[in-house]
């Protein structure tokens, strides 16, 4: 089946968004690498959500553009907690705020719709993962709110604020390629014509559901380490570590 030349792009800034991500999370946190590759992954995973709303808009997918949307505000707010200073924040950051606070709702508002009919999924999404999925957009729309009431973020608490979101995003993309209807990674690689040379246990489910689900391993991790220990304590992130952490 042919690819469009838009999808195309959704397809390539998706691939190395993950690429990109999965480095940036392996490299020394800021080595001249690892800004580099949250370099290249922020720009990467801006692009595949634009053009994913894009698509969602076109082929009437709802869901897919609430998606597009989210990925785009957690990465973007990442970015910009960041590129700034402690402590600083903009009046554009209500307007941010009311991204994850709409969708969430809106979330919250369809799973219920989901259950009140009797079904367990919509469109091949559990309602499960639809409750889930709108709770983390609350959980964001309510860390926002307490940023601008204590006048921004400082600290080793910008640092997670930057990292989960960052890392969220990579779950979002990870999610979309592995699991998404389309099977994507077997399509890939059947066009190309190496698909069928491949062992079938590299397009298992269950290995598909792994690598999803490692970047929300990681973002554990890497939200203890930085709360719970003295390993960031007294730090800041610097305007080059615009990446994930």
């Amino acid at each position: 089946m042919p690819y469009s030349p838009i999808l195309l792009v959704h397809i390539c800034a998706g691939t190395l968004g993950l690429v990109s991500g999965t480095a940036a999370m392996s490299f020394r946190k800021g080595s001249i690498r690892h800004v580099l590759a949250g370099k290249v992954f922020v720009a990467s995973m801006l692009t595949m959500a634009v053009v994913a709303v894009y698509l969602a808009i076109v082929r009437h997918q709802p869901n897919n553009i609430g998606g597009g949307i989210l990925t785009f505000y957690l990465i973007g707010t990442a970015w910009l907690t960041a590129r700034r200073r402690d402590g600083e924040n903009s009046r554009f950051d209500w307007v941010l705020f009311l991204v994850p606070l709409a969708l969430g709702i809106l979330t919250w508002m369809n799973g219920v719709k989901v259950v009140r009919s009797g079904a367990s999924s919509q469109d091949g999404v559990p309602v499960g993962m639809t409750f889930f999925m709108g709770s983390v957009m609350l959980l964001a729309a309510a860390g926002d709110v307490r940023m601008l009431a204590r006048g921004g973020v400082f600290g080793a608490k910008r640092i997670a604020r930057h990292l989960w979101r960052m890392c969220f995003g990579l779950f979002i993309a990870a999610g979309s390629f592995f699991l998404g209807p389309s099977n994507r990674p077997l399509r890939l690689l059947s066009a190309v014509g190496i698909g069928q040379h491949l062992s079938p246990a590299l397009f298992s489910t269950g290995l598909y559901l792994i690598l999803t689900i490692l970047p929300l391993i990681l973002l554990i991790f890497w939200l203890v380490r930085v709360r719970f220990t003295n390993a960031f304590k007294g730090k800041s992130i610097q305007l080059a570590s615009a990446s994930p952490d």
